[in-house]
């Protein structure tokens, strides 16, 4: 198993040294996916010799352990801040709307940690998905409340299975990391995008259409 963050002091020279590795990994495995990284190409990017990595991580799959929980639990916090920090008397589908935002923008601007997690969740072993695997129960426990709590607001037609919509919004996504790059159109027209279909499909006027 990778070594725990805990086990060194957070300034430490050989916690910025793994911060390095876990950075490096995150970037290529966002880029090239779970066949095409190489600890040599992450030596590189991290400016170490590829032997120094196992100092900080037993093997590639540990390492790449490490990348894709990361990605999802601090997608997590940072989703779940975003949401703690809005004014009580924001509305449920709108609490929803700003939760879509924050997920996009964690998973395709902020944080290679998290594009890696979302594009080779299907790609990397069963044994190195379980942490992973529990951050996404814990991250889809947050977007089953926004729906619940929506719903229990009469916000969302009676007859609308929450658990297929909500999945089918968390897929939507997560998909854009596959096909949104910067120069195909700006972040912000995606976000916008995403927003105000979410506010038409799941708002007054999907539940006075639907």
């Amino acid at each position: 198993m990778a070594q725990p963050a805990a086990t060194v002091g957070p300034d430490s020279k050989s916690a910025r040294t793994r911060k390095r590795i876990l950075d490096a990994a995150a970037y290529i495995l966002s880029r090239k996916g779970y066949a095409g990284t190489r600890l040599t190409e992450v030596a590189d990017l991290a400016d170490l010799q590829a032997p120094a990595i196992y100092y900080h991580f037993p093997s590639r799959d540990d390492l790449i352990e490490e990348v894709m929980w990361s990605g999802i639990a601090d997608m997590r916090d940072h989703v779940a801040a975003t949401l703690a920090a809005l004014p009580e008397e924001t509305s449920p589908i709108e609490r929803i709307a700003i939760a879509a935002e924050a997920h996009l923008r964690h998973e395709l601007q902020i944080s290679d940690y998290t594009t890696a997690a979302i594009r080779n969740a299907a790609q990397v072993p069963a044994k190195i998905r379980t942490r992973q695997l529990d951050e996404e129960i814990a991250y889809g426990a947050i977007w089953k409340k926004l729906f619940e709590e929506a719903a229990e607001t009469g916000s969302l037609p009676d007859h609308l299975d929450l658990s297929s919509a909500r999945m089918l919004l968390l897929g939507a996504l997560n998909w854009a990391s596959e096909w949104w790059t910067p120069d195909v159109r700006p972040l912000d027209t995606v976000v916008q995008t995403a927003q105000s279909m979410i506010r038409r499909i799941l708002g007054d006027e999907g539940v006075q259409e639907i």
